[in-house]
């Protein structure tokens, strides 16, 4: 994948114009991705068209990884709160890289030490197919996550791993060894969920950060089929799972004992799910608390 940025003057309204922070111009030839608002600097990774030949490599390794990996998510034994490792892909139906990065989550969202998030953004909307579940308030958590990380660039398919390690979401066995890594690191606090009342979580009482952590509440379905009629992935049925359908921000953890009323049961009805609550050093640092509820599971 591609990493470069071109500086020069701008000349053709093809052209994608980003500003980063030391007010030098990046112009990619490859991409006509006009990127403003907030955090408007982070520039979009050009992405070099993918020969014939690739596309077919991807389908099929797509194919062969969502054939070998049997059985209902969260079939196995249950995994300790504290050592749950939150997978964030940030994908797009629009973007011909993408599939085998989906169907990697797919596989990774069996797993009951993972928590396996599928995050879709809307800046590749414009290239001919406009992704359904794509957002702009996902893609502001990918460009907050390149601020944390130092990223000069976002870009599809990438994984971030527990908030801390960014990893382009194709490579598998760099994804697989990068959760090994971060399982190996147990995260302060455990979560636990009350599923009555709508559902409530309790933050327990803790060592905060200096500035505190913010608390996201994350509502997803278990997965869609989507037929793609125009754009990259033209003609191919792609499978995308744990689609995130909201992510909302719950509040600021200070160290004390929270406990906080999720209001899920209006999301149940309409067939999400499940849901995970992430807590995050600052707003998108290291996640430092992380757990997860199936929807079925409320008490009325």
């Amino acid at each position: 994948m591609a990493s470069r940025a071109w500086p020069g003057k701008v000349r053709e309204a093809n052209l994608g114009v980003f500003s980063n922070l030391s007010g030098v111009t990046a112009v990619s030839p490859e991409r006509d991705s006009l990127v403003t608002g907030h955090l408007a600097y982070r520039p979009i990774m050009p992405r070099p068209p993918l020969r014939r030949a690739t596309q077919f490599a991807s389908l099929a390794a797509a194919l062969i990884l969502a054939w070998a990996v049997p059985g209902p998510a969260w079939a196995a034994a249950p995994t300790p709160a504290d050592s749950l490792v939150v997978v964030e892909l940030f994908t797009s139906q629009g973007c011909s890289s993408c599939p085998p990065a989906d169907a990697l989550l797919d596989e990774l969202s069996r797993r009951t030490d993972v928590i396996a998030l599928s995050l879709h953004i809307d800046y590749w909307d414009y290239i001919g197919w406009k992704d359904p579940y794509g957002s702009a308030q996902n893609t502001e958590r990918q460009r907050r996550y390149a601020e944390e990380l130092g990223l000069r660039y976002i870009y599809t398919p990438q994984i971030v791993i527990d908030g801390r390690y960014n990893i382009v979401g194709s490579r598998r066995d760099e994804v697989l060894a990068t959760i090994e890594k971060a399982a190996a690191r147990p995260k302060p606090m455990a979560i636990e969920f009350i599923p009555s009342d709508g559902g409530r979580v309790v933050i327990p009482q803790g060592h905060a950060p200096d500035r505190g952590a913010t608390i996201w509440l994350a509502v997803f379905d278990e997965g869609q089929d989507t037929y793609v009629k125009r754009g990259e992935n033209a003609g191919r049925t792609i499978r995308n799972t744990n689609i995130v359908r909201r992510m909302e921000r719950l509040g600021t953890w200070m160290g004390e004992r929270l406990e906080i009323p999720l209001n899920l049961d209006s999301a149940a009805a309409h067939g999400n799910f499940a849901c995970a609550v992430l807590v995050q050093h600052g707003r998108n640092g290291p996640i430092i608390g992380a757990g997860l509820m199936r929807l079925d599971s409320l008490v009325q």
